[in-house]
């Protein structure tokens, strides 16, 4: 991947590294640690401007993010609650509750979503699918991105030849965010096994 990455930012400069981060919202398994670390190491032996790649990074974010946006409001809420009925465990009201909730704190969550790894990629469907303002959503998405990309950026910048240690160190939090949506899912399994056990019994004593 590293060479990939290389290669791209040779060929393009920092516009390389945007479309790498542009790609990264819509494939997360493509991480943002390595391209924005390895982008400000590149900027920092002179190849490109570090205001440029943290300009293109940014506007990568941003435009990933608005086409997950919009796959969100083609989905809309009728779809996503009628393939919510279709989906085994998960029920409607589910639906209802997560969407009471992204109402009450959608800004915080797309703002602050951006600086999670897996999650700044997934915020930006229901956003779409609420149909959150596109100008809010934008500024929002822009303001977070930049955050998040800028400390990396300058972390590559800074390290230099070791700019490859950001991975490592982030990628126990990426580890740790993974475990506790796995977790949050393994209980929101068991939880709805439970319930369809006592329902049925629930009937067969009734």
């Amino acid at each position: 991947m590293t060479e990939w990455l290389i290669d791209l930012m040779e060929m393009l400069g920092a516009p390389g590294a945007g479309i790498a981060i542009a790609l990264e919202n819509l494939f997360p398994p493509l991480p943002s640690e390595v391209i924005l670390p390895l982008a400000g190491f590149t900027a920092s032996q002179g190849t490109m401007s570090l205001v440029a790649v943290l300009l293109w990074t940014t506007a990568g974010s941003v435009i990933g993010a608005l086409a997950l946006y919009w796959v969100g409001a083609v989905l809309g809420r009728e779809r996503t609650l009628a393939l919510a009925a279709r989906l085994p465990l998960l029920k409607v009201s589910d639906i209802a509750r997560t969407e009471a909730w992204f109402l009450k704190h959608g800004r915080k969550t797309v703002f602050f979503g951006r600086m999670i790894p897996i999650f700044r990629s997934l915020i930006s469907v229901p956003a779409g699918v609420e149909r959150m303002p596109l100008g809010v959503f934008t500024l929002l998405t822009t303001a977070g991105s930049l955050l998040w990309n800028t400390v990396f950026v300058l972390a590559g910048w800074a390290l230099g030849e070791n700019w490859s240690l950001v991975e490592s160190y982030v990628g126990m939090g990426t580890n740790a965010v993974i475990a506790v949506v796995l977790l949050a899912v393994l209980v929101f399994v068991g939880v709805r096994l439970g319930e369809r056990r006592k329902g049925r019994h629930a009937a067969q004593t009734g």
